[in-house]
């Protein structure tokens, strides 16, 4: 079984692989079956490295060149020329303009993004979960993005699978946090069964965001991470379930 995979005709081009990888088609097993691209999970080592070659040999890149960085919800992007190798950046967000590069992030509930400029050969992967969606992570892939020469209204932005509202109850200081911001951030957060509790819709900051920053065009795959347990890892699940751990997604993007 090879490595399940969704694509988005936003991000198809001449010279441009990608996928937002699904839970299938790899070699881990029990809480981490089977796709586990987390090299910071407790999962067997040499199972993550097996699944992450089978998602590089779809993005036609070798293993080496498939770059994912050691994530800290951050709102830092880095601009890569060449293969880091296993010495792994401390960031959120990667963009190129290198011609067999392959740029990933893993996720687990939190926006796992993927940009490209196909006129300017410019591409891009991000992490946001809230905390970095919050802090500027979209606003730094951009800006990266522009400065490797790409253009603002010619980028494309496709969100993978995300934790979608009706998944995602958070307390009375998680929404001061995000109000006090700004009162335009009220709509992102509806009602929840539980008193002074809210529902919040991480896609949907992510995409306002995005759209108020001038991107070219925005789409959400408008997939729930924590709803679908057959196809998704997802954090928040495995913690009402009690499990000790989790596996990561990984959503990646190559220029060939």
């Amino acid at each position: 079984m090879s490595a399940a995979f969704i694509t988005h005709d936003l991000l198809r081009g001449d010279g441009v692989a990608h996928g937002f990888f699904t839970r299938q088609g790899g070699v881990s097993g029990g809480i981490y079956a089977s796709l586990n691209g987390g090299r910071g999970s407790r999962d067997n080592p040499d199972h993550v490295t097996q699944n992450l070659a089978r998602m590089a040999d779809v993005l036609g890149v070798q293993p080496d060149n498939f770059l994912l960085p050691y994530l800290v919800h951050s709102p830092d992007c880095l601009v890569v020329q060449a293969s880091f190798g296993t010495e792994r950046p401390k960031c959120d967000a990667l963009v190129t303009s290198t011609r067999g590069l392959a740029l990933g992030v893993t996720g687990a509930d939190c926006g796992v993004l993927l940009f490209a400029d196909h006129k300017a050969g410019v591409i891009g992967a991000a992490h946001a979960g809230w905390k970095g969606a919050f802090t500027g992570v979209l606003e730094s892939t951009l800006q990266r993005m522009e400065e490797a020469g790409a253009s603002r209204p010619s980028i494309h932005v496709v969100l993978g699978p995300t934790i979608a509202q009706s998944s995602y109850e958070v307390g009375p200081e998680f929404r001061a946090r995000f109000v006090e911001a700004g009162s335009h951030n009220v709509c992102f957060f509806g009602a929840s069964m539980r008193a002074d509790h809210f529902m919040f819709d991480l896609p949907g900051y992510i995409g306002a965001r995005l759209k108020a920053n001038g991107v070219g065009r925005f789409e959400n795959l408008g997939l729930d991470t924590y709803a679908d347990e057959a196809r998704f890892y997802s954090y928040r699940r495995s913690v009402h379930k009690g499990e000790d751990d989790y596996g990561r997604l990984v959503a990646a993007i190559a220029l060939t």
